[in-house]
């Protein structure tokens, strides 16, 4: 799996290509900010890009907004999104634009290096991945109609779904039967309102509901 990696910290920057290295992943490009970060993507077409929230010149959302373009011009890259704080916002944005291959997790995630490898695999393979303390902090702060109408565990299960778990998943994770996670999923659905239709994503909308409020 090749990957592009976009971060301005040197030593992050050679401890991301060490840790992907060594996990299996061929880095083709390391680069130190968002303009050559899109001049890598074109000339690699990676598999996945890893980007930093803030780069030069502000090291404020230079990479956000690089991660928005890829996703626009270069649909077929996946993007994972490193933030040293939680920024709501960028999540969302991402989110809000890509329902799938892409992910916002905090760079402390980085040093859980099985769990950072998982998430970069998943999103890679198509998947989402959020953050716990970004998902943790929306459910507080955006417990709004209609997630009003979910009861604690389904506000659980979709916590878990909004980090990119799968059913199998939330079932590990919450040591349940596979029957009582489908049916939390189904009422999430209904609750939200979410009808099945051909064409759009319900697990993704509901999650995006959530981030929404």
């Amino acid at each position: 799996m090749r990957v592009v990696i976009a971060e301005d910290s040197v030593l992050l920057q050679a401890g991301l290509t060490k840790l992907l290295t060594d996990g299996g992943f061929e880095v083709v490009a390391a680069v130190t900010d968002a303009e050559a970060l899109l001049r890598a993507v074109a000339e690699h077409r990676p598999d996945v890009a890893v980007v930093d929230v803030r780069m030069p010149p502000t090291h404020t959302d230079e990479g956000i907004r690089a991660a928005l373009v890829i996703g626009r011009q270069y649909p077929e890259v996946a993007v994972l999104v490193l933030s040293q704080y939680v920024e709501e916002r960028y999540a969302t944005d991402l989110l809000s634009e890509r329902t799938s291959a892409v992910g916002y997790l905090l760079k402390d995630r980085v040093a859980h290096v099985a769990d950072f490898l998982d998430a970069l695999r998943r999103v890679a393979a198509g998947g989402t991945a959020l953050d716990p303390e970004v998902v943790a902090q929306l459910l507080v702060r955006r417990r709004t109609d209609p997630l009003d109408r979910l009861t604690p565990r389904e506000l659980q299960v979709l916590k878990l779904m909004a980090e990119g778990r799968s059913n199998n998943g939330i079932t590990e994770a919450l040591r349940v039967s596979p029957s009582a996670v489908e049916k939390y999923v189904s009422n999430i659905f209904t609750k939200l309102d979410l009808a099945p239709t051909d064409t759009d994503h319900r697990r993704v909308l509901a999650v995006l509901k959530f981030l929404g409020g």
